[in-house]
Order: C-alpha cells, then structure tokens, then sequence
C-alpha cells in the first residue's frame, strides 16, 4: 500500500489503522532518512494500541523502548547507533521477537538477525511537509 501524506496528522491516521492488523510476534521494520517521520509513526502506532496520549520519545540513545498494549507488550527499537548486529542480542531482540509486536527503526542495522518474514515500512520525504509511506 502507498500513501502520500501532507502533515503528522494523516500519518497518524496511516499509523493507527496500519496498529489494528498487528498481533503478537509482528515485526515491522521502518525504513527512511533522518527525519523521514520513522519515529513519529511509531509513537501514533504505539498511542494507538496502547490508549496512552503521553509523549513517545525515540529510543535513539537508550536503544529500547517497551510499552504495554493489551494483548503483547510492543518493542520500540532504534537502531541507528548499533555498530554491530550481535549489540542487539544484549537488548533482548530475541525475547522481542517472540514476546511481543517489535517496531524497529534503522533495520538495516541488524543484517542477518532482522528475520525474512518481517513486515516492512519505508518512509520517504517528498518535500518539507509531503512524505510517501509504503507498507510491504
């Protein structure tokens, strides 16, 4: 499915339908450029299904972020910093993967551990307010 979207708004509306179709062990991996709008459709994915409307920060620095919905928990991964695809095994990516819905930004990160059966978003910036979605 392609979307072009014009402002945060009617990404939030992607965001949340897209949040509906997701169930325990779903990983999805996000793809753009620095400012593309990974995070910001994570955290309207996230508000979503968890109910909560207080701020979603990106997990750039702490790699991992963890939120309770109420049929899995939801793992927020930012991989931009991993200089290596082993790092994440300290984080707990595999109990991720199994436990609950894994949104990872930076994907490309991970190399042989982000497993083939990923669902796969790729955010890209048309203009200053226009962005493309494509959900794989």
């Amino acid at each position: 499915m392609k979307h072009t979207v014009q402002n945060e708004s009617e990404t939030q509306s992607i965001a949340t339908a897209f949040a509906k179709t997701l169930k325990k062990g779903d990983i999805i991996a996000l793809y753009g450029t620095l400012g593309a709008g990974k995070t910001a459709f994570c955290r309207a994915l996230i508000q979503s299904l968890t109910g909560n409307k207080n701020d979603v920060p990106s997990p750039t620095f702490t790699l991992l972020q963890t939120y309770e919905a109420p049929d899995f928990l939801i793992y927020h991964f930012d991989f931009y910093r991993l200089k290596n695809p082993d790092e994440a095994y300290e984080i707990g990516i595999e109990d991720a993967f199994y436990d609950g819905v894994s949104l990872i930004e930076w994907p490309e990160k991970l190399g042989y551990l982000l497993p083939p059966e990923h669902k796969s978003i790729h955010i890209k910036i048309l203009n200053d307010h226009t962005r493309e979605i494509i959900i794989e």
